[in-house]
């Protein structure tokens, strides 16, 4: 979940009834922690709140936790954390528009104390700098129009998944992008020069392998899990995996 929180002001938590709340903590950047279900407009509203009470904020850290702590709040990189029971594909698009940095964690109960966190979505705030880069008008042509179809074929992917059904959700690793259920059941893998990989939780043996379309990775190395691979270069190649992404959801 990245940086280690430090508590500033003692929560008061009841799970898992909903509206019950919070607490401000701080770690190497300000953090504003919200601890209960459908909290993310709210969160916000909190996160802004802190922003604009700064002082009152560090002289809180002071007396709490002393002058080293203070001086250790990076107020250009606040983030907010959610933590929910589960949150839907639309909270994750949610996050994904706004450009502060926000965490989605989900909680689940194991018994009555044990309490188990897994990051659902993390977004880091902040605008995308453009890079400069040197144009060879006719040389480049065709790989920039081919760059461009592998750009906008991640999306297409997204689209088809998130609509599967229910309970699915859109987690950013490192190396891969993760839909999962209970489970992954899709790894999608930045796209290639002129291809996009994608990694399903299908047994190879139970599929017609087409080269170049279908491949069995059992045992080799790659980014992501599963054990079918799906090579995707067109429009129409994301039509044709979708009855293999469907056997892929049912499974997880």
């Amino acid at each position: 979940m990245g940086p280690r929180l430090r508590r500033v002001l003692k929560p008061r938590i009841t799970l898992p009834r909903k509206g019950d709340t919070a607490e401000s903590s701080c770690s190497r950047g300000a953090a504003s922690h919200k601890f209960r279900e459908g909290v993310i407009n709210q969160g916000l509203f909190y996160l802004a709140w802190l922003m604009d009470h700064r002082a009152e904020f560090e002289h809180l850290v002071r007396d709490r936790l002393g002058v080293t702590a203070v001086s250790q709040v990076l107020w250009s990189g606040p983030r907010l954390i959610c933590i929910a029971g589960d949150f839907t594909r639309y909270d994750v698009h949610a996050v994904r528009e706004h450009r502060r940095s926000i965490d989605l964690v989900r909680y689940r109960l194991f018994g009555s104390d044990l309490l188990g966190l897994e990051t659902v979505a993390s977004v880091s705030g902040g605008t995308q700098v453009a890079r400069r880069v040197r144009r060879q008008p006719v040389a480049r042509a065709a790989a920039d129009v081919q760059g461009a179809a592998m750009t906008e074929l991640p999306g297409e992917v997204d689209e088809v998944l998130l609509g599967l059904g229910d309970g699915v959700n859109r987690v950013e690793r490192k190396t891969y992008r993760a839909y999962q259920r209970l489970r992954n059941f899709v790894c999608l893998c930045p796209p290639q020069r002129s291809k996009l990989l994608v990694y399903l939780k299908v047994d190879p043996k139970e599929v017609d392998l087409v080269p170049g379309f279908t491949r069995d990775v059992s045992g080799l190395g790659h980014h992501g899990t599963g054990d079918l691979e799906v090579q995707l270069r067109t429009p129409r190649d994301v039509e044709r995996a979708q009855d293999l992404f469907r056997v892929s959801y049912a499974a997880a």
